[in-house]
């Protein structure tokens, strides 16, 4: 069994939304930590877990930050963490689909990712790492994200699709 740990220096964790639907705004959150075990060479038995520090959140404004914190979104003071947990890592015809419970709040929910395998590597120091990429989405408003509001037009200020972007490389232990 191999186990791999993220190396947060080299990996993102990104999520995209639209605003006013007519731009997307892009936040991340920058204190995270996953762990990625597999037996098999090619990962298709792999589990991952993922956790983020909900007071990380970063979408380059602060007074949007700090509404991201509270209530009206992630609660951060009640709910420090979000999680995820894979239930299945499997190969498919342009690289993986990984499935999972993903919490939010007090509130988990079954996602699923399309992951595409970027390759393994040693580095100069003699540290093997494997790098991916996966995407999904979510429904906001499924994870108690329900904070909403309406333009003058009556078009949605912050839209309840939002997409998730990892770009991650993890250090075989």
């Amino acid at each position: 069994m191999a186990t791999y740990k993220i190396d947060a220096a080299h990996s993102d964790i990104i999520f995209k939304v639209k605003h006013l639907m007519i731009t997307t705004v892009t936040g991340q959150f920058k204190t995270f930590d996953a762990t990625l075990t597999a037996e098999a060479e090619d990962f298709s038995d792999a589990v991952v877990t993922f956790t983020a520090d909900i007071n990380s959140v970063d979408t380059r404004n602060e007074q949007r930050d700090g509404h991201l914190k509270s209530d009206d979104f992630f609660a951060a003071e009640k709910y420090p963490e979000l999680k995820f947990t894979s239930t299945s890592f499997t190969k498919s015809d342009d690289g993986y689909v990984v499935k999972g419970d993903l919490t939010i709040r007090d509130v988990t929910k079954p996602i699923e990712l399309k992951a595409e395998y970027a390759g393994l590597m040693v580095d100069p120091w003699g540290q093997t790492k494997v790098g991916f990429e996966a995407e999904g989405k979510i429904k906001r408003k499924e994870f108690g994200l329900g904070w909403d509001a309406v333009t003058e037009a009556g078009g949605v200020v912050v839209s309840d699709d939002v997409k998730l972007q990892f770009h991650v490389q993890f250090v075989k232990q």
